[in-house]
């Protein structure tokens, strides 16, 4: 399945990507290209190589074969500074190493950006502040990192990777120890954050109800080599889902509203996994 083609520049191309963990290949000879506009949800079971992916796609490590390009220029020719300025990369974890302030650490973001002498200026502080303002966080300014709790945490490492301005996104779980109200804040904040013009997003993501609601866009990968590339809700259906995830879901529907659930049990093996009769 593939996106309605696009008229924009292309952000983001992976031609014939392979990734190989040990002896498996969790990606076969994968090529596409995402453009600007796009919010893509890269969803897959546990071990399916979403980090791996995400990690190559940011020019971090190097596929098994193939290649990828960021603006037409492939990943190994780009200087670490303008890429830095192009993309920005929030991984999975990033444990705090030192006391700062939540404003000081969202402004580490900044170093791509600073010239001279490498200090901050004003304008880097307002992106700091407007990065901040965007997730809910500006009565957090003050407090020091490391007397936050996780989903706090979680949220500054997603205002500190907005900080950096970068027009291309690459987000490795970025909703993880948030609850539900926080999930969908954050996910509405970047969709508005991609309304600018030639800015992309992709993001890791287990919820798939949460992917089809905000996610323009959808990367199924099943770990076994294969990937499902297209809009949200051609790829994020029951049949392609039970499939990659080798449990049977179903689609529910109320009014306009739809939810992937797990399909309920049959009645016979309902009976049989509560059977308490004697042997």
């Amino acid at each position: 399945m593939m996106p309605i083609n696009n008229l924009a520049q292309p952000t983001l191309s992976a031609q014939r990507v392979s990734l190989r963990a040990g002896a498996r290949t969790l990606l076969d000879a994968f090529t596409h290209t995402f453009y600007p506009g796009e919010i893509w949800c890269v969803a897959g079971p546990n071990g399916a190589g979403k980090t791996t992916l995400l990690s190559t796609l940011a020019g971090l490590r190097e596929p098994s074969a193939g290649h990828v390009e960021l603006d037409g220029v492939r990943m190994t020719g780009w200087h670490a500074r303008q890429l830095a300025q192009r993309r920005a990369l929030m991984p999975q974890s990033a444990p705090d190493a030192f006391s700062a302030s939540v404003l000081d650490i969202v402004m580490l973001n900044r170093f791509p950006h600073l010239t001279g002498w490498g200090w901050e200026g004003e304008g880097d502080r307002e992106a700091a502040r407007a990065a901040l303002d965007l997730l809910g966080l500006t009565a957090l300014a003050a407090r020091d990192v490391l007397s936050l709790s996780g989903g706090e945490r979680q949220r500054v490492a997603l205002a500190a990777v907005l900080c950096q301005q970068a027009p291309l996104l690459l987000l490795d779980e970025p909703l993880s120890h948030l609850d539900l109200h926080h999930q969908i804040e954050c996910l509405e904040a970047l969709s508005e954050w991609a309304r600018e013009p030639a800015r992309t997003v992709l993001f890791s993501c287990h919820d798939l109800n949460l992917a089809r609601r905000f996610a323009t866009h959808a990367l199924l990968l099943d770990g076994a080599g294969a990937a499902y590339a297209g809009r949200a809700h051609e790829v994020l259906t029951p049949a392609l889902t039970s499939r990659v995830f080798g449990y049977p879901l179903i689609l529910i529907r109320d009014g306009e509203h739809e939810a992937l659930i797990p399909a309920p049990r049959s009645r016979h093996e309902f009976a049989s996994s509560h059977d308490t009769s004697a042997s």
